[in-house]
């Protein structure tokens, strides 16, 4: 089956150029991450990586190295990256630097950043 363009496909490229982080959120199997994965340039699979998994275990830091936009798709099996990410967004102080897609929200969690002024959120995929 080949790919059918989404409008989002474009809000995305353009939410990029201007936040460190784009979060794509929507129902599983709509095309949120083959659209992710064509605006990024290298990609984590939390749902069917279990190194990536193992890795996030031990120190989830080292999933965000890579080239940019890196796309960490099920983020929130690992709730830990998005503090992870917004501490690197800061650090290097660059748009485009992450894409994290994710078919479910995690429970709110005081101890996680809110993501104001980094992370912006595109259209749900559908």
């Amino acid at each position: 089956m080949s790919y059918q363009p989404r409008v989002v496909g474009e809000e995305l490229a353009s939410l990029l150029s201007t936040s460190g982080v784009v979060v794509l959120e929507g129902p599983k199997a709509v095309g949120k991450t083959e659209t992710a994965s064509r605006n990024g340039k290298s990609v984590v699979h939390m749902d069917s990586d279990k190194s990536a998994r193992q890795l996030a275990a031990l120190d989830s830091a080292l999933l965000l190295k890579g080239p940019v936009p890196r796309l960490i798709d099920e983020w929130q099996i690992e709730p830990d990256l998005w503090n992870q990410v917004k501490g690197e967004v800061d650090k290097r102080g660059l748009p485009g630097q992450f894409i994290l897609t994710g078919s479910a929200t995690p429970a709110d969690d005081a101890t996680r950043h809110s993501g104001a002024g980094r992370f912006r959120e595109s259209g749900c995929v559908r």
